[in-house]
């Protein structure tokens, strides 16, 4: 998979832009101030660096080097420190409790370890905590505006209720035609679903 991203990382340009995704942009009200963040399979670095213009910490991980080599140019460019690390999500594991929030947009996993790798996501929130989601819904299949075309790798909102039970309180949670302005790769009428929590204590 990590081929697979390096091939279109290594593209001329942004394939998502450069400004952040919409629906972080408005749920990152409830971040607190200087928050540390932590932005797995954040591709090119749109949202991390963003984050990090905002004045939070931010680490950045992706499976593509290629990506966060442009995550870190793009970084220098807007005068941000960011941290990257490369790592798969089939097995990688965040510091227990060091997170004040985890940003997860556009981040689709297969049903074989999805749950089990967002749990072990949210483990690395401390309590109270923040995780805020978006991803392409099973009504996506069949648009142009983006995806993966894998039904698989999409997500409804009961399946991230289900991924999250026993960790996150939910907060908001949503299924809905959108649309997307994000660089070549998003563009037009998109159905997303997005989950907003707050890490419980257990």
């Amino acid at each position: 998979m990590s081929q697979f991203w390096d091939q279109r990382f290594a593209e001329p340009g942004y394939k998502y832009g450069t400004a952040p995704n919409a629906f972080l942009r408005a749920e990152s009200v409830r971040l607190s101030a200087a928050a540390r963040v932590l932005v797995p399979g954040d591709g090119e670095g749109r949202n991390s660096v963003w984050l990090a213009q905002q004045g939070h910490t931010v680490l950045a991980m992706d499976s593509s080097s290629v990506g966060l080599d442009k995550a870190r140019s793009l970084a220098a460019e807007r005068g941000v420190a960011l941290d990257t690390e490369q790592g798969d999500l089939a097995e990688w594991t965040p510091m227990l409790g060091a997170w004040d929030a985890l940003v997860l947009i556009y981040v689709h996993l297969p049903s074989a370890f999805r749950a089990e790798a967002h749990r072990r996501l949210v483990r690395g929130l401390r309590p109270g905590g923040v995780v805020i989601i978006e991803a392409f819904h099973p009504a996506q299949l069949g648009r142009s505006s983006g995806g993966p075309k894998d039904l698989d790798m999409l997500y409804r909102l009961d399946d991230l209720r289900a991924d999250m039970a026993g960790l996150c309180e939910e907060v908001f949670g949503q299924e809905g035609e959108v649309v997307l302005d994000e660089g070549p790769g998003h563009q037009g009428a998109g159905f997303v679903t997005r989950f907003v929590g707050s890490r419980i204590r257990n």
